[in-house]
């Protein structure tokens, strides 16, 4: 294939839907639940319900939505922390733009902007490096978030700074590692999952190697998947082939992006800079061991955590939000108390409603249930 539209093909999609619906036919399994399968990427997320993936499978069939987007783990102490730096004089502090909605336990960083804080959206580090060189009487913070995908990019700009004697750039360093995350997801009591559609843009850069123990210790299948409609229902079709014949393997669909062994510029520059933290503490899914990286001593004068006084605190999220139990796949978002009603993508009460790779923000998007309510809303109201 050469075109994205070739990716979308009706015909296509259809001869893979009924080929599914022959495979499940043929699992041997317990009929008092659906097959689950997780799909560990935000992105794919948001794919399945553009593209309304979900409703062409078959009821046996069940997609569970992981914690794979960076942006929806961030405890409300991280952004507190955030917000202290921002309001420090002489700072500016820099992030990427659906990291500025997400609610802390005082205000988001979009509110400490609206109080006077100079915090700027930027598309990449590098912009924030940028930054600081043109305002070289400041302090310039930039709020590193993200798994291995985006570690190499917060990596390769602290290198350049250093290079170029870059003093006032600094990190606030909150990158995350996906295989902890999925051993942690794995050992959940709440979950009886049947194979996983792989992150991929992740193993563009770690490659698949990392994934084996799911094959070899958890005797489940991944799939390592791409984005685009075909990508995920072949990957779909993959895993239950696996399943089919008895088999517990990682296999590449997304052999056309990620390679098998990674990326090794981007490897290299992340064990130069990065280490692991001794635990990590993630939204709903609470501490997991050496599932973050901090920077290495090395590069202290690049270290947000190391210049500044955060408080450092772990701050709870409201009652009433139920982010923690999408996040690990135990509810769907729409049976979360507050979901469509008190938590839209304009009030966020958790950070699953504010990025648009969040289970939430995609299911309120084309999910069809904010629909259904407010036309019940209207038919009440004509009653």
């Amino acid at each position: 294939m050469k075109y994205v539209d070739e990716f979308r093909d009706r015909a296509k999609a259809e001869f893979l839907v009924k080929d599914i619906e022959r495979l499940v036919a043929g699992i041997k399994r317990d009929q008092s639940r659906p097959l689950q399968i997780m799909e560990v990427c935000g992105g794919h997320t948001h794919s399945i319900f553009r593209y309304g993936i979900e409703g062409m499978l078959p009821k046996s069939i069940e997609l569970v939505h992981g914690p794979g987007c960076p942006v929806c783990v961030l405890p409300m102490g991280v952004i507190d922390d955030c917000v202290a730096i921002a309001e420090r004089p002489n700072v500016i502090f820099t992030t990427f733009g659906d990291a500025m909605r997400v609610p802390g336990s005082r205000k988001s960083l979009l509110q400490a902007k609206a109080d006077g804080c100079d915090v700027r959206m930027v598309y990449s580090p590098m912009d924030a490096l940028a930054l600081a060189r043109r305002n070289p009487s400041r302090e310039v913070v930039f709020f590193a978030i993200g798994f291995e995908t985006t570690m190499p990019s917060t990596a390769l700009t602290v290198l350049q700074a250093e290079r170029d004697g870059v003093e006032n750039f600094s990190v606030f360093c909150n990158h995350i590692t996906i295989v902890p995350t999925i051993k942690a997801i794995l050992d959940s009591p709440d979950l009886r999952l049947d194979g996983f559609l792989g992150p991929g843009h992740v193993s563009v850069v770690i490659g698949n190697t990392p994934y084996e123990f799911i094959a070899r210790y958890y005797k489940r299948p991944m799939v390592i998947a791409g984005f685009e409609p075909l990508d995920i229902l072949q990957s779909i079709w993959m895993v239950l082939k696996q399943i089919r014949e008895g088999r517990c393997e990682i296999e590449n669909q997304y052999a056309r992006a990620a390679p098998e062994s990674g990326n090794a510029v981007a490897l290299e520059a992340i064990a130069r800079v990065y280490e692991l933290r001794e635990f990590f503490e993630w939204r709903g899914l609470g501490s997991i061991d050496h599932s973050g990286v901090k920077m290495r001593a090395e590069y202290a004068g690049f270290d947000a955590e190391r210049k500044y006084a955060m408080p450092n605190l772990k701050i709870a999220d409201p009652k009433s939000c139920q982010c923690g139990e999408v996040l690990k796949g135990v509810i769907k978002p729409w049976q979360c108390k507050v979901f469509g009603s008190a938590c839209t993508p304009e009030t966020p009460l958790g950070a699953l409603m504010v990025s648009s790779e969040g289970a939430c923000a995609a299911y309120y998007q084309y999910g069809g249930v904010r629909r259904r309510s407010d036309e019940a809303a209207v038919e009440a109201g004509a009653a």
